[in-house]
C-alpha cells in the first residue's frame, strides 16, 4: 500500500500541539499524527502526519500557515513493507536484565535474560532510543534491591515495553496509556504477543484521564516517558496518583533538561534516587516522600 508522509516545523511546543490537532480534520484524514521536540536543542518541533491516498495539499499549506509553522514536505513513499524493513534492521537491545527483541530474534535471547517480543515497531519505545534503555536499566535496579510494585502505570506507553517489563518481573497490575490510538493499538499487541494480556491493560488516555488508571489508584510505580515540558507540566498528577513511598520513573528528557524537571518534582514531594544517562537522554527515579 503506498503511503504518503507530511512533516513540518514549528518554533514551539503550542503551535506545533495546535496544528497536529488541526490535522485530524483533514479531508483525507491521516491514518497516524505525530507532535515531537526535534532533538538538537534548537526548541523547534516537529509535525508529521501519514496518509493512505495524497493529502490535500492545499489545505495542509493553509494549516501551516494559520499556526505559524514552515510550509510541509509532502512525500510519496514505495509500496516497501516498512514494518519487515525495520524488523529486520533491529537487532536485540539489552538493557539490564531485560532483552527487547524482534520475533526474527527469539533464538538469541539468552535464557538468563528477561525477553521482551515487540512484533509492531510503529509506535516509540523498541528499546534502540536511550530513553527506553535508560527506564528499563532503572527498572531492572528497583527490582535488585528487593522493592516489589503491584499496581503499575505507563504514561505514555508508545509500544507497552515498559509496563510489559514490570508485568514480567512482578505479580504486577499494570495500565498502559496514550494519546495515540496506533500506539494503543501497537501496544495491545504486543502485550498478546508476549502472553501479558491479564497483567497489561491498554486504554487511550490524555495523562491521568482514564478511568483504569483511576481504578487501580494509587500506583506503586509511574513510567512517563514523554518529553521535559509535558512532565512539568504533569507533576501535580503524577504525585497525586502515585502511592506513598512509590517511585516515578521518568524519561524523554535531554541531559540538560534532567536537573530543571527533577526540581519541578521536589516541589511535589518526590525526590531524586537515581539517574541514568544514555547519550544525550536522561532517565530519573523518583521517590514519593509523606502518607
Amino acid at each position: 500500500m503506498t503511503t504518503w508522509t507530511a512533516f513540518t516545523t514549528a518554533d514551539s511546543q503550542g503551535p506545533a500541539e495546535t496544528l497536529g490537532e488541526a490535522l485530524e480534520a483533514l479531508d483525507p484524514a491521516p491514518t497516524g499524527i505525530g507532535v515531537f521536540e526535534i532533538e538538537d536543542r534548537s526548541g523547534r518541533w516537529e509535525v508529521g502526519a501519514y496518509f493512505t491516498e495524497r493529502p490535500d495539499e492545499a489545505g495542509l499549506a493553509l494549516l501551516a500557515a494559520a499556526h505559524g509553522a514552515r510550509p510541509f514536505a509532502v512525500s510519496r513513499l514505495d509500496d516497501r513493507d516498512w514494518v519487515a524493513q525495520v524488523r529486520r534492521e533491529l537487532c536485540p537491545v539489552e538493557a539490564g536484565r531485560f532483552v527487547v527483541y524482534g520475533a526474527h530474534d527469539a533464538h538469541r535471547i539468552p535464557p538468563q535474560k528477561v525477553g521482551l517480543k515487540i512484533e509492531a515497531p510503529m509506535a516509540f519505545g523498541t528499546g534502540h532510543h536511550g530513553t527506553t534503555q535508560g527506564c528499563l536499566t532503572l527498572l531492572d535496579r528497583i527490582a535488585r534491591r528487593g522493592e516489589v510494585a503491584t499496581r503499575v502505570a505507563d504514561i505514555g506507553c508508545g509500544t507497552g515495553v515498559l509496563a510489559m517489563a514490570a508485568a514480567r518481573i512482578w505479580p504486577a497490575r499494570c495500565v498502559a496509556t496514550d494519546i495515540d490510538e496506533i500506539a494503543v493499538r501497537t501496544a495491545r499487541e504486543n502485550v498478546a504477543a508476549n502472553a501479558l494480556s491479564p497483567w497489561v491493560l491498554t486504554a487511550r488516555a490524555t495523562g491521568f484521564r482514564s478511568d483504569l488508571l483511576r481504578r487501580f489508584a494509587p500506583h506503586h510505580l509511574i513510567f512517563a516517558n514523554i518529553l521535559a515540558a509535558p512532565l512539568k507540566r504533569m507533576a501535580p498528577d503524577i504525585a497525586r496518583h502515585l502511592a506513598p513511598g512509590g517511585i516515578a520513573i521518568l524519561s524523554g528528557l535531554l541531559t540538560h533538561q534532567a536537573a530543571g524537571v527533577a526540581a519541578v518534582f521536589a516541589g511535589h514531594g518526590l525526590v531524586l534516587e537515581e539517574r541514568v544517562d544514555i547519550g544525550d537522554w536522561a532517565s530519573l527515579a523518583l521517590r514519593r516522600t509523606g502518607r
